[in-house]
């Protein structure tokens, strides 16, 4: 019997037409920042209401030029979750200022917004929420903190893109607005990312941030203003982003099918903790991690190697960051932030993207319950 083919715990859906207009970019020797780029922000903005968007080369590059844009630097704080890739706290550095941790709520796993006030001090400049998994943050509560405080929020939505709250897409309301458009991303341009803006005359200072501060002149000379990035994105790339907006609500709408199949044919007494169930806040499904049982989570890795024997990727999205070195060393430690630490351990990230089929995730459940019992 020929092996089932290997199941990464991600992969993005690049359609035929897509990889057409690709090679019109290429064809057309315009492959950089150009007519592809202003059409994908075009777009963006009409589906989120309207706002400005500029687009970058990360989701990394939009937080980081989101705190210069707030001119946030040396002497500021901003609060942020530990539980997230490393760039959400690494952009706070770049910038000179102080990433201030808060703990993870075990219920929806992002940043506990009861402990968010007791954090603010007079040095407090911004927020940075993270919506993990694609999970919103309650951007109702959020947003009465920071105005009750005159904060920025600087929401990093780099996996929420289609995801919803109380009705309205995530983007198209609320202060600066980042996504990340990984190759990993449920909107993916193979690398980039964008911010979402209040108005043009932030749209235009973030245009210079991001191509070197250059101010173009009507003479046809040049001024630099602002000191300055190079993260402008590619036509090639903004080419792979149109493709996927045109089908980012199919996308999204199979991913739900998908979480909804994992939970009606998981195995409950093997003891794992599910993902929230999010049918109220309307989700993306970007991930789907359900906790490894507490008797295995010193095992995570002999549970990942069981998976890969049968033909199952799976990730760690992710381990609690300020127990990384380079917190460490500013002064964290264990015990700082128990439940980010308590789900950053036990966390698996398991195969979903809209090209599985129902079979997938049945074969998934299968796997699963068959490492346990081999761990076990």
């Amino acid at each position: 019997m020929t092996p089932a083919p290997f199941l990464p715990f991600t992969r993005p859906l690049i359609d035929e037409r897509t990889i057409a207009e690709v090679g019109e970019v290429l064809r057309s020797g315009w492959i950089t920042t150009g007519p592809r780029c202003q059409e994908l922000e075009a777009a963006l903005s009409e589906r989120l209401n309207g706002r400005p968007v500029r687009l970058v080369n990360s989701g990394t590059a939009s937080l980081e030029l989101a705190l210069r844009l707030c001119d946030i630097g040396p002497g500021d704080e901003v609060i942020t979750t530990p539980l997230s890739w490393v760039a959400t706290a690494n952009v706070v550095l770049a910038v000179g200022a102080t990433p201030v941790f808060v703990d993870a709520e075990a219920s929806t796993r992002n940043i506990d917004l009861r402990l968010v006030e007791r954090a603010i001090t007079a040095r407090t400049r911004a927020l940075i929420p993270v919506d993990l998994a694609g999970l919103p943050v309650d951007r109702d509560r959020l947003d009465a903190i920071a105005r009750r405080h005159g904060l920025r929020v600087i929401e990093d939505a780099a996996q929420s893109f289609g995801a919803r709250w109380g009705g309205r897409e995530i983007g198209s309301f609320g202060d600066l607005v980042s996504f990340s458009f990984h190759a990993n991303k449920n909107l993916c341009t193979a690398e980039g990312g964008c911010l979402v803006l209040n108005n043009e005359v932030e749209a235009r200072r973030f245009e210079k941030l991001r191509l070197q501060g250059v101010a173009r002149l009507p003479d046809g000379t040049m001024d630099v203003e602002d000191w300055g990035s190079k993260a402008n994105l590619t036509d090639v790339a903004a080419a792979i982003g149109l493709g996927q907006l045109r089908r980012i609500d199919e996308f999204t709408a199979r991913r739900r099918a998908l979480a909804e199949r994992y939970f009606a044919r998981w195995d409950a007494s093997l003891g794992f903790d599910l993902p929230p169930d999010d049918a109220a806040q309307h989700g993306n499904w970007h991930m789907f991690q359900p906790l490894l049982p507490r008797r295995l989570a010193a095992r995570r890795g002999d549970f990942i190697a069981a998976m890969r024997e049968q033909g199952i990727g799976v990730g760690v999205h992710y381990p609690a960051m300020h127990l990384f070195s380079l917190f460490r060393r500013r002064g964290h430690a264990p015990g700082d932030f128990p439940v980010a630490e308590d789900i950053g351990a036990r966390t698996v990230t398991l195969p979903l993207f809209p090209a599985m089929d129902d079979a997938d995730v049945d074969r998934v459940c299968t796997a699963v319950a068959a490492a346990v019992a081999a761990l076990d």
